[in-house]
């Protein structure tokens, strides 16, 4: 599946579960959509920690989500990878594969090879 096959999933699996719990879901999005807001730290950067934590926690939806909104925010190429190795370093051998397949995402959304 490709990156953005699989944020068009989880997008669409979230509004799925949405008309199950609606509360929850809008709920959540509207917390997403205020911590991720421009305020002290820019939206970019605050989605590049999304990033981070993603990666950590070992989540792959969470990580090709972030990685699309980073870029779409603003973040460049470069600040993604080296948000990747500060991942790896807190989160290990794990966070190195799953960092991995952060820098496919980049490709795939950025169209740079990784």
């Amino acid at each position: 599946m490709s990156h953005q096959d699989h944020y068009n999933d989880v997008m669409g699996g979230i509004g799925a579960l949405g008309k199950e719990i609606p509360g929850t879901v809008n709920a959540f999005f509207k917390l997403h959509h205020e911590a991720l807001a421009d305020g002290a730290l820019p939206k970019a950067t605050k989605e590049l920690l999304a990033l981070a934590i993603g990666i950590a926690v070992r989540c792959g939806g969470c990580i090709t989500c972030h990685v699309k909104d980073a870029l779409d925010s603003g973040a460049t190429p470069e600040q993604v990878y080296e948000t990747i190795g500060v991942a790896i370093l807190m989160g290990g051998g794990p966070s190195a594969v799953y960092g991995a397949e952060a820098a496919k995402a980049v490709e795939s959304f950025a169209g740079v090879p990784a």
